[in-house]
């Protein structure tokens, strides 16, 4: 394994903490609030994260690749839903 690999997956790791914590913060705040936007900005978070110890724990080839990043669109789509439901909600109150 050479260094630019070694680092890659360095990189990769710390990103991965990086959205597992950031999620437990919308953990904390849902809990809080009770404001179902944080569950869905926790779950993408979280998807974030899979996608990247996917990348970490498979190290697939370039032409498979492709097939990891399906977790980030799950995970922007938890984002869109979650601001749809949250202004839909808005809209309803008076």
């Amino acid at each position: 394994m050479s260094t630019a690999d070694m680092v890659n997956i360095f990189v990769q790791g710390g990103c991965a903490m990086a959205c597992w914590v950031i999620g437990l913060f919308f953990l904390r705040y849902w809990r809080v609030s009770g404001d179902r936007l944080f569950l869905f900005f926790l779950a993408s978070f979280w998807a974030f994260a899979l996608s990247w110890i996917g990348l970490i724990a498979f190290n697939p080839a370039d032409d498979t690749r492709h097939w990891f990043y399906v977790a980030r669109l799950v995970a922007f789509l938890l984002m869109i839903a979650g601001i749809i439901d949250k202004n839909r909600r808005s809209a309803r109150r008076p």
